[in-house]
Order: structure tokens, then sequence, then C-alpha cells
């Protein structure tokens, strides 16, 4: 494997992972939520990673297990693998407490006139880490898929980095919003949103020393099913059901098409 593949993939993960920040910093820099920007912008995402996984991933991973395996047993694998990514993340959300779940959104405008509210400050805190703890857990596999899905195609490795990216903005507000709360400090709230990004680096890290030396065509098939499963989980149980909560249903189905249409486009030109 090429290292300047590794790289490039590396890189996506960090972008995607660290975008936290950038919600943190919208919560701080803009006076309201744009809730109809935010529910287009997760649908487009959805429909970005849905698209991508069930259209090329899912068969390029078929297509490895099939070479190796032979065209039934691969075929099987294949699906079983998939299921695999989706059940590995069902795992996650869990044992994520729901009272903590990093999914519930905040807008912007609540981080005026709040911070240090009398006898809450204790509580918001403890929320705001658990919540940055959560989000890390989550975004664990999330970087695993993307660094996987760079190293594999970079065509295939930069839209998913930025639906990813786009999906942590929001993880980023709710890290943000109760620790400035609880400590009326925009520099500590910054960086327990930016540094529970960090986990996707640390997953593709993961995947770069763990996986890769024992990387294979059956492998890398394999890894590559899983990481369809985890997106299309990632869109269906995150991407929409956010998008919905920011009362905008249509706005986010139009966003999901016109993902859709953008990652079918871009895929045709790079035939």
């Amino acid at each position: 494997m090429e290292m300047e593949n590794v790289l490039f993939a590396f890189g996506l993960t960090l972008f995607a992972g660290l975008s936290t920040g950038i919600g943190s910093a919208l919560a701080f820099f803009t006076k309201r939520t744009n809730t109809r920007f935010l529910a287009f912008s997760l649908g487009l995402s959805a429909g970005v990673m849905i698209y991508v996984s069930m259209v090329e991933i899912f068969f390029k991973a078929q297509e490895a297990l099939q070479a190796g395996l032979g065209e039934r047993m691969g075929a099987w694998i294949t699906v079983g693998a998939f299921f695999l990514g989706i059940f590995g993340v069902m795992l996650i959300d869990k044992y994520v407490p729901s009272h903590e779940n990093p999914h519930e959104l905040h807008r912007v405008e609540e981080i005026r006139g709040r911070a240090g509210e009398l006898g809450q400050e204790h509580a918001l805190m403890r929320m705001g880490i658990l919540t940055a703890l959560a989000i890390a857990i989550h975004n664990f596999p999330e970087g695993i898929a993307t660094f996987m899905a760079g190293m594999q195609d970079p065509r295939l490795g930069v839209p998913i980095a930025v639906a990813i990216a786009i999906h942590n903005i929001p993880e980023g507000i709710a890290v943000s919003v109760p620790i400035y709360y609880a400590t009326g400090s925009r520099k500590k709230a910054f960086t327990y949103s930016f540094l529970s990004g960090v986990a996707e680096p640390v997953g593709a890290l993961l995947a770069w020393f763990v996986l890769m030396p024992f990387l294979t065509e059956t492998l890398f098939g394999v890894i590559f099913a899983a990481v369809a499963g985890i997106m299309v989980f990632i869109s269906v149980d995150q991407l929409l059901p956010a998008a919905r909560k920011y009362g905008e249903h249509h706005v986010s189905i139009y966003g999901l098409v016109v993902g859709m249409m953008i990652m079918a486009v871009s895929l045709l030109l790079f035939i």
C-alpha cells in the first residue's frame, strides 16, 4: 500500500472527525441556527452515504470476496459482514444512555444567557463530558469507515469524509452547549467539542496498525462490506432522524435525493 494513499486517507479521517470543532465554533459565532440548512445538509449526507454504500462499496466488497472464496460463499460472507457492521454500531448505540445521547440536538440560540445557571453547573458539565465521550465512541467506527474508503478509492473517500463531517457539526454543538452552560468558558466548550472528534483519526490509526499487516483480498472484502453496513445504519438511525428533529422533514428528504444524485453523477464521471 503506497504511503501517499495512507496519508491521504488519514487526512480525510482527520478532517471528518475534527469537524466537531466547526459545530462548536458555530455555536459561538452565529446568532441563530439555520435549521433548513442543517436539515438539508444532514439529508444530503445521508443520501451520499446510503447511495455509495449500497451501489458501490457493497459490490466492491462482494467482488473481492468472490474472487477469494468463490461466487456463492463470497456472496454470503458479503451479506454477513454487511449486517455485522450494522449490528456493531447498534451495540454501541444500545450502551449509550439515552439521557446522554450524543445525537440529542441543540441550537446555537441556547448558548446565550444561560451559562452558569445556579445549581446546574455540575450536572451540565457532567452531561457535556459524557456527551463528548459518547460521540467519541460513535466516531470510532466512522473513522475506520472513512479511512478504509479513502485507502481503497479517493473518489469514494472524499464524499464520505464530507458527509461524515457534516454529520459531526451538530454533534459539536451538542457538546459545546452544556459545557458552556456549566463553565461560561468558550475555550473549554470548544476544546471538549474538538477533542470528541479525535476518535475518528484514532480509529484510522487502529485500522492501519492492526488490520493492514494482515490485509488480504478476503479481509478487505469483509471490512469493506462492514463499512457499508456502518454507513447505512448511521444514515437511517442518526442523520435522517436528526434532520427531522430540526422540524424540516421535506427539506431533509430533498437533501437526501440531491445527495444520491451527486454521488451517482460523481461515480459515473470517474468510470
